[in-house]
């Protein structure tokens, strides 16, 4: 059957998960809270909603599936969005990336994490090297 023939083709989601991002600054610079959250928001499969009706449930599960990403590719993502937004961001600013999915049918969650100073991330984010190390908030905070 024609039906069955396509449902065969398409790949099907197997199941959704809500996330929590954690984007923390630390530097002089002025940046807004908002200019944070859009980030964090921005950098994840699709937006979450307190309220829909059905047929906008299945337009947000559909952009999600559509726009699929691991918990290390929305920390990425979020690093990524950050220096775009904000070039004027000193290299010695702290910048701590997080991102937790919390599983539906396996009994641990996704997580990922980057931390350390923009300018030891930068060089990362375009594709060079690694740094060897990376500034800890406790040292960062420690000045």
């Amino acid at each position: 059957q024609v039906s069955d023939r396509i449902l065969g083709i398409i790949p099907l989601a197997s199941h959704n998960q809500r996330g929590r991002g954690t984007l923390l600054i630390g530097t002089r610079q002025r940046v807004r809270a908002e200019d944070l959250v859009k980030i964090v928001e921005a950098s994840m499969s699709s937006e979450i909603y307190e309220l829909l009706k059905r047929p906008d449930e299945l337009h947000v599960v559909e952009k999600a599936h559509r726009n699929p990403r691991f918990v290390e590719d929305v920390v990425r993502e979020m690093l990524r969005r950050l220096v775009e937004l904000h070039p004027e961001l000193p290299a010695e600013s702290f910048v701590l990336a997080r991102q937790e999915n919390f599983e539906g049918i396996h009994e641990h969650n996704a997580f990922a994490e980057r931390f350390g100073t923009l300018s030891e991330m930068t060089p990362e984010l375009s594709g060079e090297a690694h740094a060897g190390r990376h500034t800890t908030l406790d040292e960062w905070l420690a000045g």
